[in-house]
């Protein structure tokens, strides 16, 4: 795996990771997040120059269809392999 994949996925981990403490100690809801990561992902793709500046990967990976931070931790939690010590 590229090293570069890594620290992304290591990115994703933590921001999902505070955005789920945010969550749990009632400073935001989960509709409160969605509404947040789609504005930013509103201001990446409106803005024509950096768009068009992108590779189309890049782009790709933008337009995808992104599941709500919801089903993300849904997902994540179905997925999720027991520590040693839950064995």
């Amino acid at each position: 795996m590229n090293a570069a994949n890594l620290q992304l996925e290591g990115l994703m981990m933590a921001v999902a990771a505070i955005n789920n403490a945010l969550v749990h100690r009632g400073m935001l809801s989960v509709d409160d997040i969605d509404v947040a990561l789609r504005k930013a992902e509103a201001s990446v793709t409106s803005d024509e120059r950096v768009y068009e500046d992108m590779s189309p990967a890049n782009r790709d990976a933008i337009e995808a269809g992104v599941p709500s931070f919801g089903e993300l931790a849904r997902q994540v939690g179905k997925t999720k392999t027991l520590y040693n010590d839950q064995m």
